[in-house]
């Protein structure tokens, strides 16, 4: 209700009281939907803070305020000067205006979406300036006009057979639904009449409350079971809303999302120990490739013939196994496959250790990372967090304007430029040293990255994935094999003045794959 008439209608007569005789000094916006007048008379300054970014629209009025150096600008040069000599609500309207010295009027439209502030000259019938000069219409505003009247006697509340919004338009939600908790909706008129008789009298006591509604505060004229604060003076609770609702509100909605994306990472993170930690256990419980090929070389002429299927006896376990061949397949060849898959057990074997003890060491830093934001109690100190935490980067901005796509492949996050010039944002903003750079061979396509997490080799399943959506996102999309060259991003640099995406590649290898999308890979789409 703090953009109400109902509340307005107490509100300017106590700006009246704290701005009347105050001179403007300084006008101005350093933020693209927030102005800033500032005031001072022989006693003290006093701030106008007008806060208008959809759907966050807030005032209050300070009496310290901070201007910041930069990205500031000055405003409404032509009230500089100016006294203020009175301030007043427009009858029945969301809307209110300051007089000035020179009779100009610089009005307040709350306008929810549509709040603007304009300026006007002495019996001038459309503004000379705008605060939001997106609003076209407000072009040709007519200040005089917004006022109202509506007559709220018994005849014309009959006329309307009781229709509370037809009757009062300036309601607004919070009165609206007490009605319609006692019962409004199926009351008979005259008891419609008693509940809007009670309901006025509430909104004409001067007793604010800052109420939970929907996970957000609101400002309430009607009295509440279990306000935040109940305040006497308009002004006051004016100001505690904006700093609830909008500073308070932003800092919570910032920090939560944060944690959010922290937690969802610690269980990614935990989830891939868990499941490759069984990979290991079976690893090292299973019986080496190596024993199957011992079976079949010792068992060669069993393949006489031609045939593609022969069940042998297993001498290590005792067990008959059967043995397939694909068509133009020698056993011998069979073996060998599983010789080289015995030879590359021990490597994968060590390789899925160190993985796992360095997502255990990454899962420790997450908790200690949420542990230390959840002590967090303000912007300034988030401030800092975010920038002693820069690794975290991803985590911090909003997906949607990374310049990167982001997927996971066995614990790996692996990060594809969205266009040339997302490509050298990524390597200029977002990547380690450590970090391995991929690209398709010779022909123009996205930088792609895998996030090693400081690891010194990654598996093989992860290179080729990674290479394979480099070869995706490339002109050899196509291709039914396409080369992909690929480096540590230490090695990656870009030159001055060089294109974008173009960049000058040190140490690079070639690794050969079969161009393959998200959906191919991972089991989703783009």
């Amino acid at each position: 209700m703090h953009l109400n008439y109902h509340f307005l209608k107490f509100l300017c007569p106590e700006l009246e009281k704290a701005f009347l005789g105050k001179k403007i000094t300084s006008c101005f916006s350093q933020n693209k939907d927030e102005l800033i007048i500032e005031t001072n008379d022989s006693e003290e300054s006093r701030f106008i803070r007008a806060h208008f970014h959809p759907p966050q629209i807030y005032l209050s009025f300070p009496e310290n305020f901070q201007r910041a150096k930069r990205n500031s600008i000055d405003l409404f040069k032509e009230i500089i000067g100016e006294e203020i000599t009175g301030c007043e609500v427009l009858n029945f309207e969301r809307a209110f205006y300051f007089s000035l010295t020179s009779s100009k009027i610089l009005l307040f439209k709350l306008h929810a979406n549509r709040s603007n502030v304009l300026l006007y000259e002495p019996e001038g019938d459309f503004p000379i300036k705008l605060f939001r000069n997106g609003i076209k219409e407000d072009r040709e505003l007519v200040w005089k006009t917004l006022a109202k009247s509506y007559p709220l006697t018994w005849e014309k509340f009959e006329e309307l057979d009781g229709n509370a919004s037809r009757y009062l338009p300036t309601l607004g939600a919070i009165p609206r639904n007490w009605l319609k908790d006692k019962g409004y909706i199926d009351a008979n008129l005259a008891v419609k009449w008693e509940l809007m008789q009670e309901l006025l009298d509430m909104l004409d006591t001067p007793l604010f409350s800052l109420v939970e509604k929907n996970e957000e505060v609101h400002l309430s004229l009607l009295p509440e079971a279990s306000p935040i604060r109940t305040y006497s003076n308009p002004i006051q609770a004016v100001n505690e809303l904006f700093y609830l609702a909008l500073v308070r509100g932003s800092f919570e909605k910032e920090k939560t999302t944060l944690l959010k994306k922290y937690q969802e990472q610690l269980k990614r993170t935990n989830s891939y120990i868990e499941k490759s930690s069984q990979k290991l256990e079976e690893l090292r419980n299973s019986p080496p490739p190596s024993q199957l090929a011992d079976v079949i070389m010792a068992n060669l002429h069993e393949f006489h013939g031609g045939k593609l299927e022969v069940e042998l006896m297993d001498f290590y376990t005792g067990e008959k196994v059967l043995v397939k061949l694909k068509p133009n397949q020698k056993p011998q060849d069979l073996a060998a496959s599983f010789y080289r898959k015995s030879k590359n057990r021990k490597l994968e074997w060590e390789q899925l250790e160190k993985t796992i003890a360095a997502k255990v060491t990454q899962a420790i830093s997450i908790e200690a990372k949420i542990e230390e934001l959840n002590a967090i109690d303000d912007f300034r100190a988030l401030k800092n967090y975010k920038k002693s935490h820069g690794e975290d980067k991803v985590l911090q901005k909003d997906a949607l304007v990374l310049p990167f796509k982001t997927f996971e492949f066995d614990g790996f996050p692996i990060w594809v430029g969205k266009s040339a010039t997302a490509n050298d944002e990524m390597l200029r903003g977002y990547t380690k040293k450590d970090d391995i750079w991929l690209h398709a061979r010779m022909v123009p396509g996205s930088h792609v990255l895998i996030k090693t997490s400081g690891l010194k080799s990654i598996p093989t399943s992860v290179l080729e994935a990674a290479a394979s959506l480099a070869a995706f996102y490339s002109k050899n999309k196509n291709e039914s094999l396409a080369p992909v060259i690929h480096t540590e991003a230490k090695y990656v640099r870009k030159v001055k003045g060089s294109p974008a995406g173009s960049v000058m590649v040190e140490k690079e290898k070639v690794l050969m794959v079969i161009p393959k999308g998200p959906e191919e890979i991972f089991g989703k789409g783009e």
